[in-house]
């Protein structure tokens, strides 16, 4: 039910460096056309740092490791379903073509024998939880899941406090690449500290190592700033993720949907700039990750 693409069965086998690659920022989190030159822009950034990517999906009901060309079509060219960890076994069974959440991506990822792993943005837990209820899976799956993520923070549109106190509570480790602040997606700044700061890849691979022979099960979530320059202006940002936030309230938008309807309010509302600052840092991150694997090939 798992298949691991030759290239990335070669590299694992033989020590390399492999970086996984979720399918859901293709599918889900970018427009079309875009998003297939986005896609094969992170690959070719995990290339250029001497790794493997491997771009993870669930094609005719198999789980693909590592996408061919034609994979990648058809992850961006079709409306596929949104798989999170829950949904793999029943997209499976019917067949199905997905594209994998953070969470799915991490837990499969894992599986395979990838440890590292660059996202854009976490899910989290959303801003009116309190009443809702509602926290993204990628939390837990990362409680439970040996891996190291690199993001640009968890997303803006969520409850940025609440998301850092929950993963403390569930044992993820959290370390600032090159920052004591938690970055906040669009913007560099999310307005909360951070405990660990990690200043190069080897020091990410010490602590890999670590946690190994510690027993540590969790991930470690590595948080790389969006280069302040390249930033969102910290007040329009506020102002149109509040005017955001009333829409979908307005519009009864609840549950997975505000997060791709909030993208988009936002994708709208600073004409297109906040599309440009996504893919900036999806890049950014993806070579990071590529530093960390080739740290973590060297020293095994």
């Amino acid at each position: 039910m798992v298949r691991l693409s030759e290239e990335v069965r070669e590299a694992l086998s033989g020590g390399g460096a492999v970086v996984a690659l979720e399918s859901t920022i293709i599918a889900h989190g970018l427009p079309r056309p875009r998003n297939l030159a986005v896609a094969r822009e992170l690959e070719a950034e995990v290339r250029s740092a001497g790794a493997v990517p491997a771009t993870i999906a669930v094609l005719d009901g198999e789980v693909r490791v590592g996408l061919d060309d034609d994979g990648l079509r058809r992850i961006a060219g079709a409306d596929v379903v949104k798989l999170s960890v829950r949904d793999l076994p029943l997209a499976m069974a019917h067949r199905s073509d997905g594209a994998t959440t953070v969470a799915a991506t991490a837990h499969l990822a894992a599986g395979a024998g990838i440890r590292v792993f660059a996202t854009g943005g976490l899910g989290g837990v959303h801003r009116d939880a309190r009443e809702s209820w509602d926290e993204s899976a990628d939390l837990l799956a990362l409680a439970r899941t040996p891996i190291t993520v690199v993001a640009a923070g968890v997303k803006s549109i969520l409850d940025v406090g609440a998301t850092l106190e929950r993963l403390e509570t569930l044992g993820v480790s959290v370390a600032g690449w090159r920052t004591s602040r938690f970055p906040g997606f669009y913007v560099s700044d999310g307005g909360f500290d951070v405990e660990w700061r990690v200043d190069d890849a080897g020091e990410v691979a010490a602590a890999m190592r670590a946690a190994d022979a510690l027993g540590v099960s969790s991930a470690l979530l590595v948080a790389n700033p969006i280069d302040p320059e390249q930033q969102l202006d910290p007040a329009e940002h506020e102002r149109v993720l509040a005017e955001g936030l009333t829409r979908a309230r307005s519009e009864g938008i609840t549950g997975k949907a505000v997060t791709p309807f909030l993208l988009d309010h936002l994708q709208r509302a600073t004409q297109g700039r906040s599309l440009v600052i996504n893919i900036a840092l999806a890049r950014a991150n993806a070579a990071v990750a590529a530093a960390i694997a080739n740290a973590w090939g060297a020293g095994r």
